[in-house]
């Protein structure tokens, strides 16, 4: 399997940078000069805003936001009613204190929490960064994020963050190179390379200030860039694409400084552009309680209107008796013979029936509980409480409990039906470990623990900083077998390891001084595995710079020029880099997965060995293994002279440049002689595989967003059981609008011939959905999302590979607006945000990446297994025992209320109160809400090992727990 070079250089299909921009559809960018970029279109400031309020909005927001529930605008209603002298049943201030209550004390919560993202916001907005400033002599000068302006010239130290999306203009280095982190963008903690061009690197910053960038407008795409630049004084526009520019969120990596202007600032920066917002998330049962409370309200309105009609009945008949009714006498008998004696209790029948309805509804108040809320926060409370403590939740190796930072939401774990998982750090530990290798046909295997190697006396010993254990016997080849044919050619695939990447070795000092420790830097963790497997063999990278690289072959020091490289590309699938080696051969070396390299190899030359190749990567597949194939040519001088010019030639051409590179690799990388393949374990986490078993077994649906290609992604699914061999694979994996609409026909039409030759679900072919990032683009831009939900829901299982963060929230809201499935998502990148943000239930993993996804989740914890527990356990715990509460309140309510109809019945339609308000409410909060919260939080009336070991339980206590809420509701 080829290895992942980056997502900036896989996702160069969806930018278009390789065309020349036009003046119209551009942004106008001048150098240095942010008055006169500004000018003409005032561009967004670099100020952000994570935070939901402001002083002024916060009162009127806030509670707009808490009467989406529908029972507080109901006990609004209730409050004010009771307020007129008329209607007054209850104490005017015991009819309020409850729901002002309940509506402040929710309000200093999202108080405090929006106060924390304020003060987060200032933090980053006061942060100071070096911008150029003509006027006090063409120096850096510390200016504060929120006052950078597009236009800026700006300068970024190691390890620092530049304050926006800039178009590096000069590094450190000497040939333009910049390494970033681009951890809160992707969620990938591997450095990548960015450049400065070479016309713009050898012109001193003061001559810039004539120069303009035209590039594309903002857009969300972080693995595409579409710009081109003009320097003053020359016709020719250079152009600019995604390995030119650094976003806001990266980090600056063993660079001492880079130097940009700034292009896209504040909310039109890529990373805010991707982040999704803060969502207000409620409970799924608390919104079916909304449709419960307008159900209830209907019985209200019935017990209301008979007590009402009846009253006005009874008023038509005794309206002669009035005078001497305790509740209605017409007249003031402590002013009879006054002539200004009136009626002053009575507004005649019909007044006096609108009055007894509304005085009926005041009594009956108590239909729809406001103490349910209450109990229901206890209970939650106390949930939260007993999923913090929980033992099987706790993740002993970063020494981090379960949090529950959403206490709104805990019932909802107890209804998932669609899991949304990242799968860099959060299935796997993204750490790679090579495990063996086929060379020459001979399958190596025997992993045993590393064993040193031996330099020459007075050498220090190089060793890697990632430990690697190595085959034994192929290790006595390398060192002793060099004079045989197939040392020489273990030596060769050990030096296309060591030459073929784009690794960055850093030596730091050991805790052994003989020993320099080797801290291998680089875009792709299968690279950092590999170039240290060669290490551990003895063919050590211990240098790079521009035009050459040196290595430590067993012990000795060799030089060799890197005369010409071709990246990873995701059409040829594989990587190419030429080298001039001591003895003055030039060489070419290639290596990528096994689709792509077995077309250019020369099969003639050795069939055996391929042969005995193809065999050993099936079996090294077989196991979840990622695979590598590799291969060498030596080239003549002319061959290597005709691939020079061709190669200068398209490298400098403005149109059409990426086909042209992509023909003049095809030209060179040809005829290969086939050196062996590799195999490098991506580790899962423990318990994932048997995890996603129990998650699909309970009828739950798992899908994998990745931004990782799509051959690492399949390894992984197959390593993680996701997918299995008997699945059929329909792919979507479009460069265009046409062949992505056409791939969505091709699938629908196997997707229902599928369906016709399935007599019944047991004989169904099981289906897995991947696609790519670059066709979730076409497909969200021509509203063809109709069509992918058709070819999704069918499947059993969906992969989405190369994937912008917006557009994983993009994928989970599909599901939510077609469907009423609950909705998780778990993530540990900042790159998962937008998707934890979107789904009903996020929950972030405290891993390598970062606490980005933690600090956004609503629950967060160690480790992807623990969601079998929390889901199959907790989850279903949760939800069936606060639906058992509710249906006990609404019973309890019922009851309170009809006893109070019949006494109003009873006495002749005056609603007067059988039971005083401070009575109610010890009912209602002490002597009934008290023990059912208790038990509610307490009972363990199901057993865990039973939902463990059947989890198909879980689904059908859902479907029960729904059936028996809308039972009771239709019965009562």
């Amino acid at each position: 399997m080829a290895e992942d070079h980056g997502s900036s250089r896989h996702m160069s299909s969806m930018s278009m940078s390789h065309k020349e921009l036009g003046d119209d559809d551009a942004r106008v960018v001048h150098v240095g000069d942010a008055e006169r970029t500004n000018e003409r279109l005032q561009f967004a400031g670099n100020a952000v805003r994570t935070a939901k309020y402001s002083p002024l909005t916060f009162l009127p927001r806030n509670l707009f936001e808490q009467f989406h529930r529908l029972a507080y605008v109901y006990f609004l209603v209730i409050a004010v009613l009771n307020q007129l002298p008329q209607l007054a049943v209850f104490g005017r201030g015991a009819s309020v204190m409850p729901l002002a209550f309940v509506l402040a004390v929710t309000a200093v919560k999202d108080a405090y929490e929006d106060w924390r993202r304020h003060r987060s916001d200032r933090a980053e907005n006061n942060r100071l960064a070096a911008v150029l400033s003509p006027g006090a002599g063409a120096q850096f000068v510390p200016t504060e994020w929120k006052h950078v302006r597009v236009g800026d010239v700006v300068r970024v130290g190691a390890n620092e963050s530049p304050p926006a999306d800039m178009v590096l203009l000069a590094t450190s280095d000497t040939t333009g190179v910049a390494y970033v982190q681009t951890l809160n963008l992707d969620g990938e903690s591997n450095l990548k390379t960015r450049y400065a061009k070479q016309e713009t690197l050898t012109t001193p910053l003061e001559h810039l200030a004539g120069a303009v960038v035209r590039c594309e407008r903002p857009n969300r795409n972080i693995y595409g860039f579409q710009a081109n630049l003009e320097l003053q004084g020359e016709g020719r526009r250079i152009p600019l694409g995604p390995s030119n520019i650094v976003l806001r969120g990266c980090d600056l990596k063993n660079t001492s400084w880079a130097v940009g202007v700034v292009v896209y600032a504040g909310r039109e920066t890529k990373a805010m552009l991707n982040n999704a917002g803060t969502p207000t998330k409620r409970s799924r049962l608390e919104t079916h309680m909304n449709r419960e409370t307008l159900f209830l309200s209907g019985i209200l309105i019935v017990l209301c209107s008979a007590v009402a009609t009846l009253s006005g009945v009874w008023l038509r008949t005794h309206q002669t008796d009035l005078e001497l009714a305790q509740f209605f006498h017409k007249k003031d008998y402590l002013k009879v013979g006054k002539e200004d004696n009136e009626n002053y209790n009575y507004y005649g029948i019909a007044a006096q029936i609108v009055f007894n309805f509304l005085m009926a509804v005041i009594v009956f108040q108590i239909m729809i509980p406001i103490s349910l809320y209450i109990s229901m926060e206890l209970v939650r409370l106390g949930q939260a409480y007993f999923m913090i403590r929980d033992a099987k939740l706790y993740d002993a190796s970063s020494d981090s409990r379960f949090q529950c930072r959403a206490l709104n939401i805990n019932e909802d774990l107890g209804q998932v039906k669609c899991v949304f998982s990242d799968k860099t750090g959060t299935l796997t530990q993204n750490k790679m470990e090579f495990r063996c290798a086929s060379i020459d046909g001979v399958d190596y295997s025997d992993v045993a623990p590393q064993r040193p190697v031996v330099m020459a006396e007075g050498e220090p010993a190089w060793v890697p900083k990632v430990p690697v254990k190595v085959d034994r016997e192929v290790m006595e080849l390398v060192r002793n077998g060099g004079a045989t044919e197939q040392g020489m050619n273990a030596g060769e695939f050990f030096l296309a390891l060591a030459t073929c990447n784009t690794i960055v070795p850093l030596i730091i000092d050991g805790p052994d001084p003989k020993k320099k420790v080797i801290d291998y830097q680089g875009e792709s963790p299968d690279e950092q595995a590999l170039v240290s497997a060669a290490a551990a063999y003895g063919f050590v990278l211990v240098e790079r710079s521009s035009g050459h690289i040196v290595i430590d072959v067993l012990g000795q020091k060799q030089r060799f020029d890197v005369l010409g490289l071709h990246e990873f590309d995701s059409d040829r699938k594989r990587m190419s880099v030429i080298i001039g080696c001591p003895d003055k051969t030039i060489k070419l070396f290639v290596k990528g997965a096994d689709s792509s390299m077995f077309g250019i190899i020369d099969k003639t030359l050795n069939p055996d060995v391929v042969q005995a190749t193809e065999k050993h990567l099936h079996s090294y597949s077989s196991v979840g293994l990622r695979t590598l194939v590799i291969g060498v040519r030596e080239l003549s001088q002319s061959e290597f002279q005709e691939w020079q010019m061709a190669y200068e030639k398209a490298s400098t051409a403005l149109l059409g440049r990426g086909n042209l590179l992509r023909s003049v690799a095809a030209n060179i990388e040809r005829n290969m002689r086939l050196l062996g393949a590799s195999g490098v374990e991506d580790k899962l986490q423990d318990g994932v595989p048997e995890a996603i078993e129990k998650l699909r077994e309970a009828g739950i649906k798992v899908w994998v967003l990745t931004g990782d290609k799509q051959e690492t992604a399949i390894s992984i699914g197959y390593s993680c059981k996701l997918l299995t061999r008997d699945m059929t694979q329909i792919v979507i994996n479009s460069n265009s609008r046409e062949s992505c609409r056409k791939s969505l026909d091709d699938a629908i039409s196997m997707v229902n011939k599928l369906r016709s030759l399935s007599t019944d679900s047991q004989s169904r072919v099981p289906l897995a959905l991947i696609i790519d990032g670059n066709s979730l683009v076409y497909i969200f831009d021509t509203d063809r999302e109709e069509k992918l939900f058709e070819v999704a829901i069918a499947c059993d299982v969906v992969l989405c590979c190369r994937v912008a963060p917006l557009q994983k929230a993009g994928i989970v809201d599909l599901i939510k607006k077609r469907t009423s499935d609950m909705t998780l998502a778990i993530g540990d990148g900042a790159n998962d945000v937008s998707m934890i943000q979107m789904a009903d239930v996020g929950i972030g993993i405290s891993g390598q990446e970062g606490r980005q996804a933690v600090m956004a989740s609503d629950f967060a914890m160690g480790q992807f297994r623990f969601l079998v527990p929390l889901l199959l356990v907790h989850g279903h715990w949760n939800y069936q025992r606060m639906s058992y509460m509710i249906l006990y309140n609404f019973y309890r309510n019922a009851t309170f209320v009809f006893v109070l109809f019949w006494y109003v019945l009873y006495t002749g339609y005056t609603l007067s109160t059988a039971i005083n308000e401070w009575s109610s409410v010890l009912y209602s909060v002490v002597y009934t809400s008290a023990p059912t919260v208790i038990v509610a939080i307490l009972d363990k009336d199901l057993s865990r090992r039973t939902l463990l070991k059947y989890p198909q339980l879980y689904g059908a206590g859902q479907r029960e727990e729904s059936y028996n809420l809308r039972l009771f509701i239709f019965i009562m």
